[in-house]
């Protein structure tokens, strides 16, 4: 076993404790909640916390429960319409920008939703059928699927509390650790050809995949993300006003939409605040800069004389490094002062999502996962504090569009080498 398979090699867990722990998160997740915070949908993008549970609930039932089990009866089939989201196969479904309109069914039925296909779930894996190993891989797929709807479900919730003048909080606050400034520093790699993708048996998604060879030339990547203090520096030089900092397309829509500051922002008594899942707190200055766009983040790459890596790059840096850092797990709910290359902050590529050589999406509706969105996204590597410990891989591949910011997304800079 390598280096880099020991550093990655997750605990094994069976797939009906992978199934039940993950469902688990899932409802500890919402516990704090009240049955209005549950309905809210606060933009087109963002989906309302009884959707997220009802959807993820659907898609074990969709994809496994009604194709193998001739017999099984859905609680109420209206919810095929309700709770798919995108996937066009499986039939037709509600607008997504109406989801926040679904009162009915009321919270109580969703959660005996979820139940009634839990049940039939771990009926399903202790039957010993002959197809019991590709049921545990549609399964682990259902599970992954769901991590990344909790994580959604926190980001959500986080835009959607934010338009509520009491600012409320989703956890108490905790005090802030006291820190101070982390000199940027920056790590040389020589480059040359490597390769990338997923490889092995572990878990992925097909667009980890295929593994091929990438030539990099040299480079250095900053050994942690950018700060708060590095951004307020950036703010205070005029970066949002200097137009040869700036893509022609992300000049219009940071014009357009006013953007003088990260996401969540504002002054208050000459010092910046922001709004967390905590509540309204300074700003950390020495935790990672969140929630800016692509824009934003190419813009300072090149106000600091650097450039956003390539997910090659990135995933050539990361691969050999454990994977620790804060996760969705830690209960931080916000970027903590670190120099993991894991967890606090997505981080911005240059990379388009676009497929590896050689990547087929699967057929049938399941095919539809990842394939469809491969234009006009930008990849994302790293995990945030929102992201589950488990989802991480340093093959893994997340994607937003370039003016997106309502997700944990942050940057950490490269720079070229001479040969």
């Amino acid at each position: 076993m390598t280096r880099s398979e020991v550093a990655h090699k997750p605990k094994t867990l069976d797939i009906g404790d992978l199934f039940q722990i993950t469902r688990q998160q899932t409802d500890k997740l919402v516990e704090p909640l009240a049955p209005e915070d549950l309905m809210l949908q606060s933009m087109e993008d963002a989906s309302p916390a009884k959707w997220h549970l009802a959807h993820t609930t659907w898609f074990f039932e969709e994809f496994i429960l009604k194709p193998r089990l001739p017999a099984y009866c859905s609680p109420d089939d209206r919810f095929a319409f309700l709770f798919n989201s995108y996937y066009v196969q499986a039939g037709p479904r509600h607008a997504r920008d109406k989801r926040g309109l679904i009162s009915r069914p009321v919270m109580q039925d969703v959660l005996d939703y979820r139940s009634h296909v839990e049940d039939a779930v771990l009926d399903l894996l202790d039957a010993g059928r002959a197809d019991g190993d590709e049921i545990s891989g549609l399964v682990e797929l259902g599970c992954h699927h769901e991590m990344q709807h909790q994580e959604l479900l926190i980001t959500d919730l986080l835009h959607a509390f934010s338009f509520n003048p009491l600012l409320p909080a989703y956890r108490d606050p905790e005090p802030m650790l006291i820190t101070t400034e982390v000199a940027q520093e920056f790590e040389r790699f020589d480059g040359g050809l490597t390769e990338i993708g997923h490889s092995g048996d572990g878990f992925h998604y097909d667009c980890e995949g295929p593994r091929h060879q990438a030539f990099v030339a040299p480079y250095e990547l900053a050994r942690r993300p950018v700060t708060n203090r590095d951004w307020i520096a950036f703010m205070e030089d005029g970066g949002y006003e200097q137009t040869s900092l700036w893509l022609m397309e992300g000049w219009a829509v940071a014009k357009r939409e006013a953007w003088d500051a990260p996401l969540y922002w504002w002054k208050q008594d000459d010092e910046w605040w922001s709004y967390t899942l905590r509540g309204p707190q300074p700003v950390n200055l020495d935790a990672p800069v969140v929630h800016v766009s692509y824009y934003e983040a190419d813009a300072f790459a090149r106000w600091a004389g650097a450039r956003l890596p390539t997910e090659v790059e990135h995933e050539l840096a990361v691969r050999d490094k454990p994977i620790e850092g804060n996760f969705l797990e830690s209960g931080a709910f916000r970027p903590l002062p670190s120099k993991s290359p894991w967890g606090d902050v997505w981080e911005w590529t240059q990379s388009p999502f676009t497929p590896y050589p050689g990547f087929r999406a699967p057929e049938g509706a399941l095919g539809e996962y990842n394939g469809k969105f491969m234009v006009n996204q930008m990849v994302l590597r790293g995990g945030s504090y929102a992201t589950p410990r488990r989802q991480m891989r340093p093959t893994y591949r997340t994607f937003f569009y370039p003016h997106q910011r309502w997700q944990a997304l942050g940057l950490r800079l490269a720079r070229d080498l001479s040969s």
